[in-house]
């Protein structure tokens, strides 16, 4: 191959990767911004390394997430889904609390679908392993930082909630439990 093919080549592949990318940007953009605010003393629960909310800070919010395919990339987060931990209130899909013991998420609000994903199993792909779980919760991506959202920022709009049991299923060490790259996809997809 010439020089000058080689060249027009990589350029053609540089062009293609940026509307790829720009395309794949646009899907989802962000919804709007809120003001954090200062949660009342010992309002916010920081198990699992919650994050707090912080006075004056602009938060992002989203009404969609990106688009689900076989193998949708997601950021793998732990939450607790007990009472008084730090998942705040109860379950959106029941209004219940539900036991860490059990593999069970909340996914973002584009990819909770108004509730649509409610008790489906998604399977998630991260650590090498798989793991099964039901979806029984919404990480808002809309609202954040008062009493329903325990005074914790809006979700971003690619997470993967999960309880302790699917952490354990991907065989994670415990001490790496936090936020992971994953991909996950519907079951029966």
């Amino acid at each position: 191959m010439s020089n000058r093919k080689a060249i027009s080549f990589f350029l053609f592949l540089l062009f293609s990767i940026f509307v790829i990318a720009k395309t794949e940007a646009q899907s989802c953009q962000p919804s709007g911004k809120i003001k954090g605010k200062k949660p009342p003393k010992d309002q916010c629960n920081k198990n699992n390394d919650s994050e707090c909310c912080e006075q004056g800070k602009y938060y992002t919010t989203y009404k969609c997430s990106p688009t689900v395919g076989a193998h949708t990339k997601a950021v793998l987060t732990l939450n607790s889904f007990e009472k008084g931990k730090d998942g705040g209130g109860p379950s959106e899909c029941d209004s219940k609390y539900h036991s860490d013991d059990i593999p069970i998420v909340a996914l973002s609000t584009g990819w909770f679908n108004n509730m649509k994903r409610c008790f489906r199993n998604v399977t998630i792909y991260g650590n090498g392993n798989s793991v099964s779980a039901m979806v029984v919760d919404e990480c808002d991506s809309t609202m954040g930082c008062d009493l329903d959202h325990d005074y914790q920022p809006p979700c971003n709009n690619n997470i993967v909630d999960a309880s302790r049991a699917v952490w354990k299923a991907l065989g994670v060490p415990k001490s790496q439990w936090g936020e992971m790259d994953i991909t996950w996809s519907d079951d029966n997809a």
